[in-house]
């Protein structure tokens, strides 16, 4: 199966879900020092590690959908029918791509709404004590990222089918 390149490249949401791990590893590997030379540990490690998890996994899953690799149902995908012949793969890539380009989209606007919550009622975190909405304030634009992403490889495939490509 051919993968479709991107018209905007994708190092950007790699480079920061590359620098959230980094940032993580280390921040939990100064938290393992602390705890076995002092039998405490850093507070503020946790609510910063949860951050960089949820970064990482949406710059990660942003860029894996503009080259659209993210994981499928390969029992659906590569399944023959009972005459033989090939389900159409086409129609489960549009399929996908659009659904995944959605439900983003959905997620987007929930997230800013949630975010705009913890602004309006100065929410804050319990271990460092900053505003919760400066934590939430990068999932909406990552999610409309994934979103752009997913209807990226929806019109890829459009385009590639109707040019006689493979799909």
């Amino acid at each position: 199966m051919t993968r479709h390149k991107p018209r905007l490249g994708v190092q950007i949401e790699e480079c920061i879900a590359v620098a959230s791990l980094a940032l993580l590893v280390v921040i939990t590997l100064l938290n393992v020092i602390t705890r076995y030379f002092t039998d405490d540990s850093f507070a503020w490690t946790e609510e910063i590690s949860v951050f960089l998890m949820v970064l990482m996994a949406l710059a990660g899953a942003s860029a894996v959908a503009g080259r659209d690799s993210h994981i499928r149902i390969e029992f659906l995908f590569n399944r023959r029918t009972a005459e033989g012949t090939e389900v159409p793969r086409r129609g489960l890539k549009l399929f996908a791509a659009l659904a995944s380009s959605a439900v983003f989209l959905l997620l987007a606007a929930l997230f800013a709404r949630w975010v705009w919550d913890q602004y309006q009622f100065s929410e804050t975190s319990m271990g460092l004590g900053v505003p919760l909405w400066w934590y939430g304030a990068v999932i909406p634009p990552l999610c409309l990222a994934i979103s752009a992403r997913a209807f990226g490889a929806f019109v890829r495939t459009l385009r590639a089918a109707d040019a006689g490509g493979d799909a």
